[in-house]
């Protein structure tokens, strides 16, 4: 009898939610909850590391800055209630 071939895996959904944009006191940002992470981060609201799996939020400008090559480069990762703290 011959073998049946598995299927191939599918990838993995993204564990991110729908990109929004949201006004602050410095501009027009794009912002994304995600729901964990593999790796670590440093948080610019507070100084302290997000660590691996913690829920937090991604953001990035609308408008590139001057010297930059793309807004997405210029993207933080934020604990959530930082992002919410941000003016």
């Amino acid at each position: 009898m011959p073998r049946r071939r598995a299927a191939p895996r599918q990838r993995p959904t993204p564990r991110s939610m729908p990109e929004r944009v949201e006004t602050k006191a410095d501009g027009d940002w794009h912002f994304r909850a995600l729901r964990g992470s593999s790796k670590q981060y440093r948080c610019p609201g507070c100084g302290h590391v997000i660590a691996v799996a913690t829920p937090h939020v991604v953001a990035w400008p609308v408008e590139t800055a001057l010297l930059s090559e793309s807004a997405i480069d210029e993207r933080r990762h934020w604990h959530s209630a930082c992002w919410a703290r941000k003016h």
